[in-house]
């Protein structure tokens, strides 16, 4: 990395009595765009920390006054620097000492240039996100915005302090909250502020694959491994190498598959379908479901190893009703986008904006702007409350059509309900199947599955429009 490449340049500390070494290493860090001063001793050291904030700190640990390790976890200097630690020779367990005091990381001398090389342009990348967090939290403070994100009430401000957190790491993260509550611009978002950001963000819905495809679709397949499978392939693991791969909705995928991901996330390799040979695959996992997870373990949809491997690090993402102010600030975004689009410049209504506010939302964000998209077409040029869903707009929800399919027996059961309950949605939706999963929490596959069961004719007959 040279120094003309970017806008900051980095600082580095070495601590080193040998003036010759302190010299030539001094040199090697200059090359790699890095501001260098020097110290011969502890005491010079903790005098230069003092003065001015140093990025990195390269600290030999035999110094004329004590061990260079008592940098590392010297509170009085209050630093937020990364510290290698030099040792003359290759002590496995004098590296492990320091790396549990909080070092970055080690050399050893002689110094190996390509691994200096491989820790400086590290510390150049971590440095570089936190600096875009950082500013990412100022355009939070003045637009409303973090990454792929938008909103600015507390509850959406819990989140951006997680995401800012888990993305420079290379920790596991599980996605929790309703549907339509944005779990993938999230994902997204942490992809972008992470140190993979230059590699491929791929996601995959795992409830909208059919089960004898999705082993295929993830871990590829050789050919003549089944029917069909005229060639090799690679799926979205071998696709997403060097990246992040989303995995949204993934309670919904077969307990066998459950297992298989496990072990490719244990030991970051795996085998396509009719393979022999194990592929090393480098992806940093992000899974989502609008579940509760501790219940899906409980009733065995998702194995337990799997939920503990997935959730290192978990956050939820609140529904649109608990917001607060973000919903008109999504709606004019939405808006906004539709009008760069299309070259207008619609606006709303003091009565549209009141029925937005007014509204439930049960399909939350994915719902709001799939209605300001609706709203904005049907508009010439001022949106009233009459183009937004019929709640929204104060008009009466119910259907009177939806009587019959609603009219329940004494003694009918559960399923008998669901399946009522799932066709007056549908109906109130005039058949948007994709809409009507989001309204009632569960995912597209399953709601094709529950319909799969609904025998009767007579009661699909009832749904207008359902393959639209």
């Amino acid at each position: 990395m040279n120094s003309e490449d970017n806008t900051h340049r980095f600082s580095a500390l070495i601590v080193d009595d040998d003036d010759g070494f302190r010299s030539s290493l001094g040199l090697l860090v200059g090359r790699e765009g890095f501001e260098v001063r020097e110290a011969a001793d502890l005491k010079q050291a903790r005098d230069r920390l003092g003065e001015t904030a140093v990025d990195l700190v390269l600290v030999d640990r035999g110094l004329p006054d004590g061990d260079g390790i008592e940098l590392v976890h010297d509170e009085r200097l209050a630093t937020d620097s990364d510290f290698v630690v030099i040792t003359g020779n290759a002590d496995v367990d004098s590296a492990i000492q320091a790396l549990r005091v909080g070092a970055l990381d080690y050399l050893t001398k002689p110094i190996d240039h390509s691994r200096l090389k491989s820790i400086l342009a590290g510390v150049s990348r971590t440095r570089s996100f936190k600096a875009e967090v950082r500013s990412l939290r100022g355009e939070l403070r003045e637009l409303g915005r973090f990454g792929r994100l938008v909103g600015r009430s507390p509850a959406m401000q819990q989140v951006y302090d997680l995401v800012a957190r888990v993305a420079p790491t290379q920790a596991g993260v599980l996605l929790t909250g309703d549907s339509g509550t944005g779990k993938e611009l999230a994902a997204e978002t942490i992809h972008l502020l992470s140190r993979r950001r230059e590699g491929p963000f791929l996601a995959v819905n795992c409830g909208a694959i059919a089960p004898t495809l999705i082993e295929s679709e993830l871990f590829g397949h050789e050919k003549g491994s089944f029917t069909g499978a005229e060639g090799s392939r690679r799926g979205y693991f071998e696709e997403a190498h060097g990246g992040t791969l989303f995995l949204d909705e993934v309670t919904e995928m077969p307990l066998e598959l459950q297992a298989k991901l496990l072990r490719v996330l244990e030991t970051g390799a795996l085998l396509r379908v009719g393979g022999s040979k194990a592929l090393p695959v480098d992806v940093r996992v992000i899974a989502a479901t609008n579940r509760d997870p501790a219940r899906a373990v409980r009733e065995r949809t998702l194995r337990e190893d799997l939920y503990y491997r997935l959730n290192v690090f978990p956050i939820h993402l609140p529904s649109l009703g608990a917001r607060g102010e973000d919903l008109e600030l999504l709606a004019d975004h939405f808006l906004d986008a539709v009008n760069a689009r299309e070259q207008t410049q619609k606006t709303w209504s003091p009565a549209a904006r009141t029925a937005l506010r007014s509204y439930r939302w049960p399909g939350n964000v994915r719902e709001l702007k799939n209605a300001v998209e609706r709203a904005a077409i049907l508009a010439d040029e001022m949106i009233g409350p009459e183009l937004l869903p019929r709640a929204a707009a104060g008009q009466p929800s119910a259907d009177p059509a939806l009587g019959p399919v609603l009219q329940l027996r004494i003694g009918a059961s559960l399923e008998e309900v669901e399946q009522r309950v799932i066709l007056a949605t549908l109906r109130q939706l005039a058949g948007d199947k994709k809409k009507a999963a989001q309204v009632l929490g569960i995912s597209l596959k399953t709601l094709y599955n529950r319909l799969s069961a609904c025998h009767a004719s007579w009661q699909i007959d009832h749904v207008e429009n359902v393959e639209r």
